[in-house]
């Protein structure tokens, strides 16, 4: 059958009232396409697309298509090939001829992120599938429930098994997944069925910032039925980039009447694969041998991709995951050393020696906190190794007053040994220290101003 250019345009000057064609523009057609495609222009500068089905297969396909479109051209947001006439063809069926619809087609693994494009596709695809099941039903498409749906596939599956040509890796991962009611569980919505970067026509507002394009009209009907909503997001979840992607069903989830369910992309990608078992089908039954080995071999290498990935996934060679928390350091306590020959030992275990006390070990040099070794400082000796102004006294005085407390009172260097917290005494003078040892204080001496009280002096305690 004659399928040039000129035909082509012959048929659409036919099939519409006052279309006399002046230019024509046939589109390559590739072996596995089911149409016919021609661009033709009119003396009064308007566009046409013609179709032309290959076989009566598709022919049927395209003319169950005809009904819906009629019916969808007025309820979505965007545009859809309504046909304006038809021409016979002499081997059956019929060319359709459709008003030309500006645009171009996208690269989804192009596909920016963000605001823009990648949103306005979800919105598109939404609308779709929010659309009425009545639609479909007027039209005459098929619609399948959840269930029904699941066993359908589960039949394909066992068809193409029967030819041999699919791997057993591919049949199990399948066939499990099939198996799992959990991830069947959606609501049936009216659905594209093949939506490809092909089958979307976009314009943009800036040509060169790909994120100010708008969705202008989806095309190619042809597996249109009211099903999974998974399935026009086969190509999508495969070829967009990660971000994109998120960016789509976002703006799919915002705008759809009900929650997408949760399994939607898991059944998605297991779509994409299994779309090549409808391929393989077809060439067998056309015996087309050529065609069914280049399936099979496209079968063979998705089992060893998805083979490789499930390796990668159970790999116990990859890095851990770190830790929820740092781990903090093991604080020890300090080790304290009991000694009950007398109470002094407890002092000295607890506190730190002061500057000039004796070593224990006989040791006449002493380490200050800040790092410095010195003399020991005995009662009347000169400090030295220091600089003024380091807190000790630079006269020559046997006094024996070294150090000057807060209260401008010097202290000896006698009392340093028993002295282990500072407290406020400038109210206070005492005849003479106490020993520690002794149970009951020596007598207290009179003192000037106010008297606060026996407790408020160091080492009170009440007689009995």
């Amino acid at each position: 059958m004659d399928r040039s250019p000129l035909f082509l345009a012959a048929l659409a000057s036919a099939a519409v009232p006052g279309l006399d064609p002046a230019s024509v523009e046939a589109l390559p057609g590739a072996p596995e396409q089911q149409y016919d495609v021609a661009f033709v222009q009119d003396t009064q500068h308007r566009r046409w697309v013609v179709r032309v089905p290959r076989s009566q297969a598709a022919a049927a396909q395209m003319e169950s298509t005809f009904g819906l479109l009629t019916l969808l051209a007025r309820r979505l947001p965007f545009s859809v090939p309504t046909p304006k006439g038809f021409a016979p063809l002499k081997g059956g069926g019929r060319a359709a001829i459709y008003p030309y619809l500006p645009g171009q087609n996208i690269d989804f693994a192009q596909l920016p992120g963000g605001p823009g494009l990648a949103a306005e596709l979800g919105r598109a695809i939404a609308a779709l599938h929010n659309a009425d099941h009545g639609l479909f039903d007027e039209a005459g498409l098929p619609a399948y429930d959840a269930d029904t749906y699941r066993t359908r596939r589960l039949s394909e599956l066992d068809r193409a098994a029967a030819t041999g040509h699919v791997p057993t890796g591919l049949l199990a991962r399948w066939e499990k997944l099939l198996e799992d009611v959990t991830l069947w569980r959606f609501a049936p919505t009216p659905t594209h069925g093949d939506l490809t970067g092909d089958q979307v026509l976009v314009v943009f507002d800036d040509e060169d910032d790909a994120s100010t394009g708008r969705v202008k009209a989806f095309t190619g009907w042809e597996d249109a039925k009211v099903a999974d909503p998974a399935d026009d997001f086969f190509a999508l979840v495969t070829q967009a980039p990660p971000r994109a992607l998120e960016t789509l069903m976002e703006a799919y989830a915002h705008a759809r009447a009900e929650r997408p369910d949760v399994h939607l992309l898991t059944r998605a990608k297991l779509c994409a694969q299994m779309r090549t078992l409808s391929q393989l089908m077809s060439a067998v039954t056309g015996g087309d041998r050529l065609e069914v080995e280049r399936h099979a071999a496209a079968l063979r290498r998705l089992d060893a991709r998805a083979h490789a990935e499930e390796e990668e996934a159970n790999d116990y060679r990859r890095a851990g995951l770190a830790p929820a928390r740092p781990k903090s350091p093991v604080l020890v306590p300090p080790v304290v050393v009991e000694d009950d020959e007398d109470d002094e030992d407890d002092v000295e275990v607890m506190f730190a020696r002061t500057a000039g006390d004796p070593d224990p070990s006989g040791s006449s040099v002493d380490t200050l906190d800040d790092g410095f070794e010195v003399d020991a400082l005995g009662a009347g000796d000169k400090g030295h190794g220091f600089d003024e102004g380091d807190g000790f006294d630079e006269g020559d005085d046997d006094d024996g007053l070294d150090e000057v407390d807060e209260g401008g009172r010097e202290r000896s260097a006698s009392d340093a040994h028993d002295i282990t917290a500072e407290i406020d005494v400038t109210e206070l003078r005492t005849a003479g220290r106490r020993d520690e040892a002794v149970t009951a204080p020596d007598p207290i001496t009179p003192i000037e101003g106010d008297d606060p009280g026996p407790e408020f002096e160091p080492g009170y305690s009440p007689r009995r």
